[in-house]
């Protein structure tokens, strides 16, 4: 066991005190230290039953003869950051997780882990870390948050967004906003759409990270805690016939799981946190990857931020196993090992199937006729962007750059009514550098929805979008503006074309000529892990990680390619 190098041996009195010293006996210590890790934090609904879901695993990992050593580490609302310059730690605290659970395992030479999860960076990091360390790991989803009821429909966080948005063109009145702002969030849980938090906790479930059908059980659901129990006995099974994580996530998994986020319409951040883990398990994995994936599957579950339901209906109408049973039934699938021992096909075909539900379609009856991104490359974006496409389908959108210098210009020209139809905004410098933290444009694209602007105008930028967001919108597009990608040349006025058919999103402006005026803008930091960030981050379309094979664009490196006849 790797716990010996600190509790076996005369030389390791000293350890073996300070472990006495926080109520371990002689058979305690003897046994396998297995870490339990959480990401509690009282800021927000999202991690809110971590601590309760750690007494359960702990729970486990004793009835299955192992000590639990139990640690947390931090987590970044970003509910509550969007909008503000606190948004910018949002992934910049994927890392630190990732890092922080590291150097905690590894510094204690513990044996397996648990590790409790509960937002939008909080589960790719238990991802990361797993594939990092590579020593038994189960992990789990704290759950879905119960949805809102407003005017006897349920509502849900994206619902408060949009409603801002209303509330700035005077469509509702300061009273029916504190109404919905009241009415959306009823207990615990991460946000209730197949938003970012719900889509990756299904694409853990499919990596094989986590057991079928616990990540689907709601946060406050009576069946929770057992299976937090559960977790900490298989990580005991784990351990004792070392199944590692990297032999769960290959290439493989990795396909399934792109198809799962893709028949699912859900987060594009997906994209960016399954770029991130592949780097972190060594498995060859790259951007254009995610478009087969998303082109030869359709969306058959009609989830919010694009459909009708939250992921509470979803696990009533049999959760990801019921997504994954029609996807095999259609052979879009292929079976993968889990960490429970039985193989994804084995362990989905078990799970209890609903007889009368109408959130999950066949896949004969498709809610689209393909997935909810698109990657787009062109003279705007060589090394790629995602096109997020939970709307209503268009698939064309041409029109005039709106060109603003971070989101808030970009909200601040959206509540003023500077924006009409036809108009493409652009937001650049949100980049991982030039953000830095590459934030979310929730706000923005939010109030444009509840100013009725959805399908009217179109949206790019090197930043992100939540996984509430829906409409023409384009993102990660690399390399970015701060690293003297080509959306940093962009002027009012140029026209530009996104095509997804085409797959191209380009400019017929003079970007060439413009090149040798331009200048990289001064960091927007100076100090502390924003600055490190800005610095050791790589490319968007490499998963923005800090991993030292990390891609770091540079006005130098920007390559051309060509994908499927479109030339960048």
């Amino acid at each position: 066991m790797r716990s010996d190098l600190i509790k076996s041996g005369p030389d390791r009195a000293p350890a073996r005190a300070m472990l006495r010293a926080t109520g371990l006996d002689d058979e305690a210590i003897a046994r396998p230290l297995v870490a339990v890790v959480h990401t509690w934090s009282n800021v927000s609904p999202c991690n809110l039953n971590l601590r309760e879901l750690a007494v359960e695993a702990a729970a486990g990992i004793r009835a299955a003869g192992g000590t639990p050593v139990e640690f947390n580490t931090i987590a970044v609302t970003d509910g509550i950051a969007m909008g503000t310059p606190g948004m910018r730690s949002s992934l910049i605290s994927r890392e630190v997780i990732t890092d922080s659970i590291e150097l905690a395992v590894d510094g204690h030479c513990l044996d397996a882990m648990v590790v409790l999860c509960g937002c939008d960076k909080t589960i790719p990091a238990a991802a990361m870390a797993l594939a990092r360390l590579n020593i038994p790991g189960v992990a789990l989803y704290g759950g879905t948050i119960a949805h809102g009821t407003h005017d006897n429909h349920p509502i849900t966080i994206q619902q408060v967004f949009e409603a801002v948005g209303a509330h700035g063109a005077g469509k509702i009145s300061d009273e029916e906003l504190t109404a919905v702002e009241r009415d959306a969030c009823p207990g615990a849980g991460a946000c209730g759409g197949q938003f970012t938090a719900n889509t990756m906790a299904m694409v853990l479930s499919t990596l094989g990270l986590s057991p079928m059908g616990y990540n689907d059980i709601p946060a406050t659901h009576p069946a929770k805690g057992a299976a937090a129990f559960r977790c900490g006995e298989l990580v005991m099974e784990c351990l004792r016939e070392n199944r590692t994580p990297r032999e769960l996530i290959t290439r493989t998994s990795m396909r399934n799981a792109a198809r799962m986020v893709a028949a699912t319409a859900g987060s594009t951040n997906a994209v960016l946190h399954l770029l991130a883990i592949a780097r972190e398990a060594g498995v060859e994995w790259s951007l254009e990857d995610f478009e087969p994936a998303s082109a030869h599957t359709p969306v058959i579950a009609d989830l919010l931020p694009g459909g009708r339901y939250t992921a509470v209906e979803l696990f009533g109408a049999g959760g990801s196993a019921r997504v994954a049973q029609e996807l095999i039934a259609a052979g879009m699938l292929e079976d993968t090992p889990t960490v429970t021992g039985r193989s994804l096909f084995t362990e989905t075909a078990a799970a209890p199937r609903a007889e009368t539900q109408d959130v999950v379609h066949p896949v004969s009856a498709p809610l689209k006729p393909r997935g909810g991104y698109s990657i787009l490359y062109g003279n705007l974006a060589p090394e790629g962007c995602i096109l997020k496409l939970a709307g209503k389908g268009a698939s064309h959108f041409e029109g005039r750059a709106r060109v603003y210098e971070g989101e808030e210009q970009a909200f601040a020209a959206v509540q003023a009514g500077d924006i009409a139809k036809g108009d493409v905004i652009v937001i650049r410098n949100e980049g991982p550098a030039g953000g830095p933290g590459m934030r979310e444009m929730l706000g923005v694209t939010a109030a444009l929805i509840g100013r009725g602007l959805g399908d009217d105008v179109a949206l790019i930028t090197d930043g992100r979008f939540s996984g509430a967001t829906h409409g023409f919108m384009v993102g990660h597009i690399a390399p970015e503006a701060a690293r003297g990608g080509p959306i940093a040349l962009l002027h009012e006025g140029d026209r530009i074309v996104i095509d997804a058919a085409r797959r191209e999103i380009a400019t017929d402006a003079d970007l060439a000529a413009r090149r040798a005026l331009w200048q990289a803008p001064p960091p927007k930091v100076s100090r502390g892990a924003l600055a490190k960030y800005a610095l050791l981050v790589g490319s968007a379309s490499d998963g923005a990680t800090t991993h030292p094979g990390s891609t770091v664009s540079t006005p130098t490196s920007v390559h051309t390619e060509t994908h499927q006849g479109v030339t960048a």
